[in-house]
């Protein structure tokens, strides 16, 4: 039985892809998926709570099929605190599919206005409310997720090749270049990632858009990450190098770097690959830990970090519970889904069980 066999064969293991699958289809298809803009605020729709879909018009009791009504933010009421909604029951709006809306750019060029579901009308269907400043949280956390899972796959191409090379090139040289190497890992591994992270973030610029900030925050995380996987390299290369094929290139005369990228490295691809899925969800954690206490992503840009910074208001954890959950259930979700593939991939790929 090969890996992809008994990978497929783990149901866990294709949970977790399917769902890391669907995430980032409906990431990638932000503009078609959301149905409205997600810096844009609605009139009057501050904090609005989840839309309800009705199926009979509420005055005739008519089946008119899946509508929404008009919804505005009412006066507080100053006794209770509560905030009325104001409901225009005469004009239902009906929910579609693919219906026109805001105008984009479909695959960056083609102008297209429909989107996966949206209303004929006035009514506004927000499937997760609205936030402070009446956007649609639905269309936030979809946008949000690009930054969110992006970060991930950015960090492991910058440090794994770092980690890979110079991991490679201190166990194969070995002597006075693996012990000034290993020096400077174990410096690297003392330090708290997290802290580290808090406190460069805090220097930062306070003018930075956010494309810079998460160009650092990806900088940074890479520059702490990549020291473990260099380590484990190393030792795997102290083994690699000793075996006939690589004893044949230096008789044949290869170039030492050569020889590491292109004999030694590669026998080292089964862990690379169970390290790289192991190793995104530390940087979206980083990522949404960061923005979460103001550090990271900065508004009016979306992040499920920044989302879930809202969850620091008590009143909004209890009058609002719909802005906090969504985003943390994703990211909850979408660490486990890395875990549960990465447990996979490393069952599969373990040699002794490619024998059986």
């Amino acid at each position: 039985m090969n890996w992809w066999q008994k990978l497929t064969k783990n149901p866990l293991a294709r949970f977790g892809a399917l769902l890391l699958l669907t995430f980032y289809l409906i990431v990638i298809a932000a503009d078609v998926v959301a149905p409205y803009d997600p810096y844009v605020s609605q009139p009057d729709g501050s904090l609005l709570p989840p839309t309800k879909i009705y199926w009979r018009n509420q005055q005739t009791k008519e089946f008119i099929g899946p509508h929404v009504y008009p919804t505005t933010q009412g006066p507080t009421d100053l006794e209770t605190g509560d905030r009325k909604l104001i409901v225009d029951w005469q004009k239902p709006s009906p929910v579609g599919l693919f219906v026109p809306g805001r105008e984009y750019k479909l695959f960056g060029a083609i102008p297209f206005n429909r989107h996966l579901f949206g209303t004929v009308g006035e009514g506004k269907i927000n499937l997760l409310g609205t936030d402070e400043q009446a956007r649609d949280q639905f269309s936030r956390l979809v946008y949000g997720g690009r930054i969110s899972l992006s970060i991930g796959l950015v960090g492991i191409a910058i440090s794994f090749p770092l980690g890979l090379i110079i991991g490679g090139i201190s166990g194969y040289f070995g002597g006075w270049v693996d012990g000034i190497i290993m020096r400077l890992v174990e410096v690297l591994m003392t330090i708290p990632g997290i802290y580290l992270l808090v406190a460069l973030a805090a220097v930062l610029p306070p003018g930075l858009t956010s494309a810079q900030r998460f160009l650092l925050i990806v900088l940074i995380t890479s520059f702490i990450s990549w020291s473990g996987l260099a380590r484990v390299i190393r030792g795997q290369v102290l083994s690699i190098k000793e075996r006939e094929f690589v004893q044949a290139a230096k008789t044949m005369g290869a170039n030492p770097f050569y020889i590491i990228v292109r004999h030694v490295l590669p026998q080292t691809a089964s862990y690379v690959i169970i390290s790289a899925t192991l190793a995104v969800p530390g940087f979206i954690v980083a990522e949404s830990v960061l923005s979460l206490i103001g550090l990271g992503i900065q508004q009016p840009d979306p992040s499920w970090g920044n989302l879930l910074s809202l969850a620091t208001n008590a009143s909004i954890i209890v009058l609002q519970p719909w802005l906090i959950w969504p985003p943390a259930l994703l990211i909850i979700l979408t660490v486990l889904a890395f875990n549960l593939l990465g447990d996979g991939l490393r069952d599969a790929l373990d040699p002794r069980s490619l024998q059986r």
